[in-house]
């Protein structure tokens, strides 16, 4: 009996398992990437994948934003299927609005983590906010560690229930401090400390420590983590959700331009690594070199922001206004049901995203 074919029989009423309706008919692996409130387009697209109902979602591998996205939507589907998960996306993305009624600070702090920020039009609390944090580190400027994030992620989430959920499979991606190296979290272990490790930004929060050792955002060395999906899934298919551009046709001139692409670049770098190695162990059991039965042949999909970050520049971080999130979500709704239309009859059949042409 195939993989496929194994998980079908597992599932309930002749379905597949996983976060999954009726109608799903084919499992795939979700790698979520992070990229601040652009994190609303993965909203969009997660939303469109949901209502669409075909695809069983087997496992996620979220960093920063998309790790974020993967446990609302995991706690939302314990709660209410297919539907509770649509309805607790929102009610997120809702929360770290503007619409919020967050003192100053607060909300000065959602925004630097979101990534909000750009333009030359910014509110005097994020002005400040972004002057002293670069002079100052958060142990200075923010001594008790406020994290207006963390409580909404306590609030929504229930942690116990998470863990106790197999239906899916997560991988939180961070950064150890000490070592500079990638730690993979997966759900059985997930609490609020692993969701703030995966987004701690080191020049506006202090370190998450869990179990006496320091983390980082999990876009330094993994954004996202695409390796645990390879050998500890069965679906042989990887939808990747790609908020950060690859590419950019203008060059940067002003301070904030440069830093912006500087942070796309450093957090592109890993993903660029590993669908580079992808498409070498590919080729390699192509040509016979391999063995099947010792490597899994990796069939990669993805879901790009490329035509939104033509529209919109950097600055659209400036706001995270609803009106704005909600035309990210648009944006990859309309992206996800392309990608649906075109591709889905090539899941469990073949990669429909030419690794060589992309990142050689």
């Amino acid at each position: 009996m195939s993989g496929r074919a194994r998980k079908r029989a597992e599932g309930p009423a002749g379905g597949l398992p996983g976060i999954a309706g009726p109608k799903a008919e084919k499992g795939i692996c979700l790698a979520l990437q992070g990229g601040g409130a652009h994190g609303a387009f993965t909203w969009g697209v997660l939303d469109a994948l949901l209502e669409d109902g075909r695809l069983a979602i087997e496992a996620m591998s979220g960093t920063s934003a998309g790790a974020m996205n993967a446990v609302v939507m995991t706690q939302g589907f314990i709660e209410g299927g297919i539907e509770g998960a649509r309805r607790h996306l929102e009610t997120f993305w809702r929360r770290v609005s503007r619409d919020a009624a967050l003192p100053p600070l607060q909300r000065s702090l959602v925004d630097r983590m979101l990534g909000i920020w750009g333009g030359g039009d910014e509110p005097p609390g994020l002005l400040w906010f972004d002057m002293v944090s670069r002079f100052a580190s958060p142990y200075d400027f923010n001594p008790l560690n406020i994290n207006p994030l963390r409580d909404l992620i306590e609030e929504l989430i229930d942690f116990e229930k998470v863990r106790a959920c197999n239906s899916v499979s997560l991988f939180i991606a961070a950064t150890n401090v000490r070592t500079g190296k990638i730690k993979v979290f997966e759900r059985p272990e997930l609490t609020a400390d692993h969701i703030m490790a995966s987004a701690c930004l080191p020049m506006v929060f202090q370190a998450v420590e869990i179990d006496g050792v320091p983390y980082w955002d999990g876009g330094y060395m993994g954004n996202p983590a695409l390796f645990p999906l390879f050998y500890r899934t069965v679906s042989d298919d990887v939808l990747l959700v790609q908020i950060n551009p690859i590419e950019r046709e203008e060059t940067p001139r002003t301070a904030r331009e440069i830093q912006n692409r500087l942070t796309e670049i450093t957090f592109n770098a890993t993903l660029l690594r590993e669908m580079r190695a992808i498409d070498f162990v590919t080729r390699l059991i192509d040509e016979g070199k391999l063995s099947k039965d010792e490597y899994k042949r990796v069939l990669m999909h993805r879901i790009d922001a490329d035509l939104l970050m033509k529209r919109v520049t950097a600055a659209s971080r400036l706001s995270a206004d609803w009106s704005l999130l909600q035309r990210l979500a648009d944006f990859g709704r309309q992206a996800a049901r392309k990608w649906l239309k075109e591709n889905y009859d090539a899941v469990g059949v073949r990669s429909t995203l030419d690794l060589r042409r992309e990142f050689a």
